[in-house]
């Protein structure tokens, strides 16, 4: 497994812990549907929650930088899929979690309801 696939499974697990410390409960993790990804679906209180989860091991790095509109489009989309197959009377919420550093020594920001999808222009 490559480095950059090692860090992104080290960030996800990391992840999941605070989340769960949080009071999310972890429906699924990275699922799948074709080329449409997920990082984390959880529940928390009456909301079914997609969270896109950015590793950085340089903590002079920013997480967030990666997610852009094409990225939020990308993650509204593979919710949608999701829902589809999976209908569930619950609001949809999209969080983002940025982790920075290493194992040893890290930061973990959580940004719930992050952002609201953007609607496909054509």
């Amino acid at each position: 497994m490559a480095l950059h696939n090692d860090t992104g499974k080290w960030g996800e697990d990391a992840a999941v812990d605070f989340l769960v410390a949080a009071g999310y409960a972890i429906v699924e993790r990275n699922w799948r549907l074709g080329h449409l990804e997920i990082d984390i679906i959880a529940m928390k209180d009456d909301r079914i929650v997609f969270v896109e989860v950015k590793t950085r091991k340089n903590p002079d790095d920013d997480p967030f930088d990666a997610i852009d509109r094409r990225k939020m489009l990308r993650i509204a989309n593979a919710a949608n899929a999701y829902m589809a197959r999976s209908p569930l009377p619950h609001d949809p919420q999209f969080d983002l979690i940025g982790i920075s550093g290493i194992p040893e020594a890290h930061s973990i920001e959580h940004i719930p309801d992050a952002f609201i999808p953007p609607l496909k222009s054509y």
